[in-house]
């Protein structure tokens, strides 16, 4: 169940109508690293999780998503103005404003429309995971894009907001993946043990820069976490 509060989760605002802009800001409300595809992506991998406090993570910041997703939208209502004229038919994204008036279509900034295509589910919540840390990381990479493209102090005090909670997403999702590599199974368990595994292939000679690997789970945690967390002998 969701509650829809009326209230947006930070306030947004503009400087003045920017129709250009709102279409290069449609990015992140239909595109492939936006908010609208995050927030489905983390509410349809919910559905298979069994441990509860990971799946409510999810249901949790699947919600916030969708609560950004609502922000961008308005702003770019707000970058788009109110009047629809004959004389900026050339301006912004054409689909808005010939077909949807103005409306912010589930759409990216070519006026590609949104697509289940963008949403990756697995199953197996090591690998989830670690796509949803790539997502929040891809999404901070074009709100850093877009805030150099505009001056408007309005926009861009939104654009630091949402930067800031993709960065609160991101440690989350490496808290809970540190959580999973310790206590359940996934496919970080079922792999990298034989020796074809610590085999590098030099095949950009000359000149070999990496030593054999020797796969391990993926770790976020500090080495003083690591510390922390090894049992004394």
């Amino acid at each position: 169940m969701f509650s829809h509060n009326k209230k947006l989760l930070h306030e947004v605002k503009v400087d003045q109508a920017n129709p250009a802009y709102a279409s290069m800001l449609q990015e992140q409300l239909g595109g492939g690293n936006g908010e609208l595809k995050a927030g489905l992506q983390y509410f349809a991998q919910s559905f298979r999780i069994q441990d509860p406090e990971i799946k409510d993570l999810f249901l949790d910041i699947a919600a916030e998503e969708f609560s950004h997703a609502e922000m961008v939208a308005q702003t770019i209502n707000m970058l788009n103005g109110h009047e629809m004229t004959n004389t900026k038919d050339n301006v912004g994204q054409i689909e808005g404003q010939v077909l949807g008036g103005l409306s912010p279509m589930l759409a990216n900034a070519s006026g590609s429309p949104f697509t289940g295509n963008f949403v990756n589910v697995t199953g197996d919540i090591a690998a989830d995971i670690l796509s949803n840390i790539a997502a929040e990381q891809r999404a901070k990479v074009v709100y850093e894009y877009l805030h150099r493209q505009i001056d408007d102090q309005g926009v861009r005090d939104t654009i630091d907001f949402l930067l800031n909670r993709e960065e609160a997403h991101n440690a989350l999702f490496r808290e809970a993946l540190n959580k999973v590599q310790n206590n359940q199974r996934s496919s970080n368990d079922d792999f990298g043990v034989t020796e074809d595994s610590k085999l590098y292939f030099d095949l950009s000679t000359p000149g070999k820069y990496f030593d054999n690997p020797n796969p391990t789970a993926p770790s976020f945690e500090s080495p003083r976490q690591k510390q922390e967390t090894t049992p004394v002998q």
